[in-house]
């Protein structure tokens, strides 16, 4: 007959070896470092996107994700693996951010960038940018060489230009097909929906177990008055905590400040005990879809689960852990 301190003894001894088993699966699962990427989202479809350059991209969100796996996988941190492949995106004529920004009313390139991380939730970010290469390292530099924590048009202009980062005649920015767009719109005011998306951003899980998000972008075709979307808006457009997750937006940039969702993933993990998968499927695809706003988000949690999600066509969208990698475009 088992004593009823006996019974006690082995009920502490199974719970507490059921804890530890637990434990350690979810510790064995836990991936080494991972990171995801976005190309910005839309109305991306087998129809309107031509084999070849279908290929183009596919090898770019490749390069891309490679760039910042291969720092994470040496031992890098999450910030150098996610400014290093940003800058790549932003290099690209293919994305519009950087290289490929889209051309404002005026027949400008205005651009804008945001990094946040998730160790001290430390953020910069700058928007109207029009002679720095690559915004993302204006972004890096408002977080680590000031007190502050946005900085825009001239004035971020000249801080960049101190700080020593790389300026380049407006000219540079320049492409043939976002211009021809530009052209485009101006003859067709009416609501294009290629204008409202089209951002790049990362997400990156390093081995100390800190998450890193930033995005970049053009802005919108066609955009006036000085508009800034959510790319450069901490909690709009990007977000990062290490106790819960890291977050790029895409989208309608209006919609993505208004409900604030880089933010509102994150606290329904925090407040609502809801995974990372479960609180931005219900961002996108309920509370956004109800007002119409369209776009996506990839989102990385603290155990390295990767989220992609979108309630648009497509979204241009990779990432990596220890042997696996995955490029997508479309909406299958």
């Amino acid at each position: 007959m088992f004593t009823r301190s006996l019974l006690i003894k082995l009920t502490l001894l199974i719970s507490v070896q059921f804890f530890v088993d637990v434990n350690m699966h979810a510790q064995a699962k836990k991936p080494a470092y991972a990171i995801v990427i976005h190309g910005g989202a839309g109305v991306i479809t087998r129809q309107n996107l031509s084999p070849e350059r279908e290929k183009m991209y596919i090898l770019a969100l490749d390069s891309a994700v490679s760039i910042g796996e291969k720092i994470l996988a040496n031992g890098g941190t999450s910030l150098e693996a996610v400014e290093k492949t940003i800058r790549f995106m932003e290099d690209s004529p293919l994305f519009n951010a950087g290289r490929g920004a889209v051309f404002t009313n005026e027949g400008k390139n205005e651009l804008d960038a945001s990094i946040m991380m998730g160790s001290g939730e430390m953020a910069g970010s700058v928007a109207g940018l029009t002679n720095v290469k690559n915004p993302i390292s204006a972004a890096i530099a408002v977080m680590t060489k000031t007190s502050h924590v946005m900085l825009a048009g001239k004035g971020a202009e000249k801080f960049c230009a101190e700080a020593g980062l790389e300026i380049v005649d407006p000219s540079y920015f320049y492409t043939e097909a976002r211009y021809n767009a530009l052209q485009k719109a101006l003859k067709d005011e009416s609501d294009n929906p290629d204008k409202k998306r089209g951002t790049v951003g990362c997400v990156a899980l390093d081995q100390f177990g800190h998450i890193v998000a930033g995005t970049s972008t053009g802005g919108m075709t066609n955009k006036k008055f000085g508009r800034v979307g959510d790319a450069p808006i901490i909690g709009a457009g990007t977000y990062a905590n290490d106790a819960s997750c890291g977050v790029s937006c895409t989208g309608h940039g209006e919609f993505f400040i208004r409900h604030t969702v880089a933010r509102n993933v994150a606290a329904m993990m925090e407040y609502a005990g809801k995974s990372c998968q479960e609180a931005a499927s219900y961002i996108i695809h309920e509370e956004l879809k109800k007002v119409k706003g369209e776009g996506g988000l990839i989102a990385l949690d603290k155990d390295g689960n990767v989220v992609m999600e979108f309630n648009s066509e497509g979204m241009y969208r990779a990432y990596a852990k220890p042997g696996e990698k995955v490029i997508k475009i479309f909406n299958d």
